[in-house]
């Protein structure tokens, strides 16, 4: 297999954290279409989530880069 045990750990882990950050952004609608809501621009929307995400995505590249080392090796054969 191209990956081990750890980072396919790295990679589910690096996913949660990219789906938590979409819902940190969901939300937001107004109840009437005709009334503007200024909560789309809060600091949870504009701010956080979207670093939460890249914070996922960085981990995901990590995963994905991830090299064992030798002795890591031995022990999955």
């Amino acid at each position: 297999m191209a990956t081990t045990r750890k980072g396919l750990w790295f990679l589910i882990m690096g996913l949660v954290v990219m789906v938590s950050g979409f819902i940190l952004m969901m939300g937001g609608a107004p109840k009437d279409p005709a009334v503007f809501n200024w909560n789309i621009f809060d600091f949870r929307r504009l701010v956080a989530a979207p670093s939460v995400i890249i914070c996922g995505v960085v981990i995901m590249m990590v995963a994905i880069m991830y090299r064992p080392s030798a002795s890591e090796k031995e022990e999955t054969k």
